[in-house]
């Protein structure tokens, strides 16, 4: 059964975005409160209303507006993106409502925004334990949620996956590339892997091999820049690609590499093996729940020899054969485990057992 009235509160993001769209079959209406304009072409057609709201620590509106909207709108379920902020506006404006309130928490709430910093790691938990229902994309975040709110909560392990899967192709059809497309931010060190492929060139083992650095941010020019200091010749930096033309990456690459120091399920991984590519990843928790070293793709276990690591997944990504193998084996999981429509479904039917609405009436 739909729910009649959805009220989402996030933050302007791709993944924002991508929810209001996938779920928006799932209920009736849908009322977003975010902090800036939803773009053309993401609106879906029971988009019912839009409230601005500054989500920063220090609005002192947040709150006052997001209260009123949910006494105006009377919404079945308020669903929280992000246990940052946004839910402490969002959760102390729904006290006393009797609204059922859902919380999807993202890495960095969880992973990094409580670490080293007592008054963070306090308002992230009253975040938790004041949500119904909380969900994770990852079983190691779920037990680092597990820490800060304690055991009286339900947790329910779930991710957004990716749009659809691609149809298979031969691994005798692609490029000898290797492919990062994590955003240009510290955290995902994107630095390390320039200087591991400064390592791959210097090998001359692979001349033929290209080295295809996607995406944007605040690194970008920094990165550029540490390219030409290492003198590498096989770097390409594309900036923001849109999705259809980082699918053809993806379709193109043999091997994914992404080594942040933090992660929970990211959809740029599930993405890589879904098309195919032999994932090279950090020894993150998270990454272990969806690669097993050596079978579906390689762990890097010590980032100072990240070089080796990468010629290693080369040797294995040349072979088409072997490769072929490991994207059966990873498309099968994404398959089973992340996809867009069939997850978005998943989380329709959380918000029924918010509600105790009964499945298929």
């Amino acid at each position: 059964m739909k729910i009649k009235r959805l009220l989402l509160v996030g933050s302007a993001s791709v993944h924002t975005w991508r929810y209001l769209e996938g779920i928006a079959p799932h209920v009736g209406e849908i009322w977003l409160a975010t902090n800036a304009e939803v773009p053309e072409g993401r609106r879906p057609a029971n988009l019912a209303g839009v409230l601005r709201v500054d989500f920063r620590f220090s609005s002192f509106s947040a709150v006052g507006k997001l209260r009123g909207w949910m006494k105006s709108v009377k919404p079945d379920v308020v669903h929280i993106h992000q246990a940052n902020s946004v839910a402490w506006h969002a959760t102390r404006a729904a006290r006393g409502l009797d609204i059922p309130l859902m919380l999807t928490t993202w890495g960095s709430d969880v992973l990094l925004l409580p670490e080293g910093n007592p008054l963070m790691a306090q308002m992230v938990k009253s975040n938790l334990t004041s949500a119904d229902l909380i969900t994770s994309d990852s079983l190691y975040m779920a037990a680092r949620i597990r820490e800060l709110a304690g055991n009286g909560k339900r947790i329910a392990i779930l991710n957004y996956g990716m749009d659809a899967l691609p149809e298979a192709a031969p691994s005798a059809t692609k490029s000898r590339r290797v492919l990062s497309c994590r955003l240009h931010k510290k955290l995902y060190r994107i630095d390390t892997i320039l200087r591991a492929w400064a390592g791959v060139e210097a090998s001359g083992r692979y001349p033929d091999w290209r080295l295809t650095v996607a995406a944007s941010g605040e690194e970008s020019g920094a990165l550029q820049a540490l390219a030409a200091t290492l003198k590498l010749e096989r770097v390409d930096f594309t900036g923001f690609v849109p999705a259809a033309e980082l699918s053809a990456l993806y379709r193109d690459s043999r091997v994914f590499v992404s080594v942040p120091k933090s992660d929970a399920t990211s959809i740029s991984l599930l993405e890589a093996m879904g098309h195919g590519c032999l994932p090279l990843l950090s020894n993150l928790p998270a990454n272990l729940e969806w690669v097993i070293d050596g079978l579906n793709g390689q762990i890097a276990e010590d980032l100072g020899r990240l070089d080796a690591a990468l010629m290693q997944a080369m040797d294995a990504a040349t072979d088409d054969e072997k490769l072929d193998e490991i994207a059966t084996l990873n498309r099968t999981l994404i398959s089973k485990k992340a996809l867009h429509r069939d997850n978005m479904a998943q989380f329709a039917a959380l918000y029924g057992e918010l509600l105790h609405l009964p499945e298929n009436a």
